[in-house]
């Protein structure tokens, strides 16, 4: 760029010293001709496009004019002006901050993450929750940051209970129980398994093993559940059951006295005790259909490992591929800063720093 300036400049003092040896009547007849150019030109091309060596030049030369012409010139006093604005404003480099400072991107995604995952929140709810986390911002600045990410308010959402969220939170305080039979490959006995799964978390409980269950052994099967179960017992309020023979009015009231209310389901329709149904589907599908038990013996020390295997490794697709309760740490692939904590079965949440 430098030498096309000094090029411009050899051109203009050449010119110069032809200028010299001409008479003023030519002159003066190149400068109407030129001016009718300039105005031809300025009719077409109002603002012509000038790199910083023709501003250089003109910004030179303008000086030599009369008063009385510059201001007819392409190069004006402002526009000189202008162009050491440019060049001043260039030299300082230094960020220029208008108006309060941007809202962290992190921040921003946790109010369109609590918008979502809890529908019924408003403005003000959202800002109290962030408050509580350490984070201080407006409610017309949470309103922006859902408009831009086209989130309605709190009443245009959809704030109606849904369907999966409605039986996440009845399933909580559900149980559910069943039989499932084993025939063993020596003996040929058909041995019964009665169990007892938690709906909300799908852990298991298998009570035990019999050859003849009658109601007297079941009874004391699910009085010993609840012995374990301990305060853990006033989790649940009512328990699914078939019309099978072994479940009597003393199987209830060993419940009842807990506050847990049994359920029977209709005659023939094993689908409405779904929960524990697919249980008996995964275990024959996984471990009875695969292998040859010898004798009842051999079924409890298979069962027994199977079921540490269920509850505390076995990925489930109702709850994200997680354990029902996991004997492991679970490695954080996500490593997300803030967590939620479901409360009633997901009814509703809560917000905390991770540890």
């Amino acid at each position: 760029m430098s030498l096309r300036l000094l090029y411009l400049i050899f051109l203009r003092l050449v010119g110069l010293v032809v200028l010299l040896g001409r008479s003023s009547e030519s002159k003066d007849v190149e400068l109407l001709v030129l001016r009718h150019e300039v105005a031809v030109l300025r009719r077409s091309n109002r603002k012509p496009c000038l790199d910083w060596a023709d501003r250089a030049v003109f910004a030179a030369l303008v000086r030599l004019l009369p008063k009385g012409l510059r201001t007819h010139r392409l190069v004006t006093p402002g526009t000189v002006l202008r162009w050491h604005r440019r060049l001043v404003a260039a030299k300082w480099t230094y960020p220029h901050r208008v108006g309060r400072p941007p809202v962290d991107e992190v921040i921003a995604g946790l109010i369109e993450r609590m918008a979502t995952e809890d529908r019924s929140w408003g403005y003000k709810r959202i800002q109290g929750e962030l408050l509580k986390l350490g984070h201080r911002v407006s409610a017309s600045t949470i309103r922006r940051i859902l408009k831009r990410a086209r989130i309605p308010p709190a009443p245009d959402r959809h704030t109606d209970t849904t369907w999966r969220q409605f039986l996440r939170t009845q399933a909580s305080t559900m149980l559910a129980c069943d039989f499932f039979h084993v025939d063993c490959a020596l003996t040929l006995k058909r041995i019964y398994v009665f169990f007892v799964l938690e709906v909300g978390s799908r852990y298991v409980h298998v009570l035990g093993t019999d050859t003849n269950p009658d109601s007297r052994w079941t009874t004391q099967q699910i009085r010993n559940l609840v012995m374990d179960l301990g305060d853990r017992a006033n989790e649940f309020k009512f328990l699914v059951r078939d019309r099978a023979g072994q479940f009597t009015a003393s199987f209830d009231a060993v419940l009842a006295d807990v506050g847990i209310e049994t359920v029977r389901i209709p005659p023939r329709c094993p689908r409405a005790n779904c929960y524990a149904e697919r249980f008996v589907r995964t275990v024959r599908t996984e471990l009875t259909d695969r292998m040859l038990i010898l004798n009842e013996r051999h079924l409890r020390a298979v069962l027994a490992e199977y079921v540490r295997h269920y509850n505390g490794r076995r990925p489930h697709r109702s709850r994200e591929l997680r354990p029902p309760r996991p004997t492991h740490s679970a490695a954080d692939l996500n490593c997300q800063r803030i967590k939620r904590q479901r409360l009633l079965g997901g009814l509703i949440n809560e917000y905390e720093r991770a540890a």
